[in-house]
């Protein structure tokens, strides 16, 4: 036995053999080890973005160093986010403001901030994000990975402020549709994060930092039902309850049946960019060029940029588990 495989065997034994009180210090030390994470984000228009949130803050694996709004509606973002995250138990977490740009407004979570005050959030706020995202990266000591579910103007923005950025981060995003398109449909789709800013996604994904993406493929057949569902709606769990939170009243923005919300998750397309930022275990994954083509398609192209794509589920009942145990854990 070398000094190494000795000191991880006595490190096993040891924390087996420590009692039950030690095991703060035991996920302490977890959290240490964890990625350095940033989250670009168009939150506020589909729930899934903060059950993604939700999971990400629920993962020792990550370690979340920045929130940033994607795809305009700057301020609703950045109130969204802050709300969010002092409810969730990390109102310390910097946020960076996205570009002013279309779309503006609000969404269908404004009834939930009621009259929040982004001044009153005790984080840093960051009135430009595209600099708060180089500045993240560029100062990170460990490797960054940007967990992208949403069109990606300020990503793309940062790529071309600062190309250095891709040779210290990483990408994993919810993009695009290979073989199968929305609902599980035979035929590929203009999958939205890419169709709503096709040029940004052509910079994001022709960068020349590692890129992994679940498109529609998996993310498109995630929804939670039956008990799966059930046990997060009734979780004490701040985070899976502010989820429900939002869900409920996200759910009657878009006119939905009071009854779906009880009952059935919306399509969680965005957790699985989370999941992939730290686990490709239940996932089949595939090395393919993937070219993003004018009109928002992601077309299989020899020629284009290699990524690693999660193309099917090995287990996507096994994936709704790990889901709930994460929210409600």
């Amino acid at each position: 036995m070398n000094r190494r495989s000795f000191l991880r065997s006595t490190a096993a034994l040891t924390a087996a053999a420590l009692p039950a009180s030690c095991e703060s210090v035991l996920a302490a030390q977890r959290v240490l080890k964890a990625r350095p994470v940033i989250l670009a984000t168009d939150i506020g228009d589909d729930i899934d973005d903060t059950w993604a949130l939700g999971l990400l803050l629920k993962s020792p694996e990550l370690n979340l160093k920045l929130v940033v709004g994607e795809y305009g509606k700057r301020d609703y973002r950045a109130k969204l986010a802050a709300k969010l995250l002092q409810t969730m138990g990390h109102g310390k977490v910097p946020i960076g403001m996205g570009m002013d740009g279309e779309p503006r407004g609000d969404g269908p979570q404004a009834g939930w901030l009621g009259n929040y005050e982004l001044s009153s959030y005790k984080g840093k706020i960051h009135p430009d994000g595209v600099q708060a995202i180089i500045d993240t990266v560029m100062n990170s000591r460990d490797p960054v990975t940007i967990i992208s579910v949403g069109p990606m103007p300020n990503v793309a923005a940062a790529l071309k402020r600062e190309p250095r950025i891709a040779e210290r981060a990483r990408l994993v995003g919810m993009y695009g549709s290979v073989r199968k398109g929305y609902g599980g449909a035979s035929t590929p789709s203009a999958e939205w994060n890419v169709k709503a800013d096709p040029k940004a996604c052509q910079t994001g994904l022709t960068a020349s930092w590692e890129i992994t993406i679940t498109p529609l493929d998996t993310c498109g057949l995630v929804t939670l039902e039956g008990s799966h569902y059930s046990r997060v709606l009734h979780a004490r769990d701040r985070v899976a309850s502010t989820v429900i939170e939002n869900y409920r009243i996200w759910s009657q923005a878009n006119k939905a049946k009071p009854e779906v919300a009880e009952t059935r998750s919306s399509v969680l397309f965005d957790t699985v960019a989370v999941y992939l930022a730290f686990s490709q275990a239940l996932c089949t994954m595939e090395r393919l060029g993937i070219r993003v083509t004018d009109d928002g398609f992601t077309r299989i192209d020899d020629q284009a940029k290699p990524m690693q794509v999660a193309t099917e589920w090995k287990s996507l009942d096994g994936y709704r588990e790990f889901l709930v145990k994460r929210l409600t854990g």
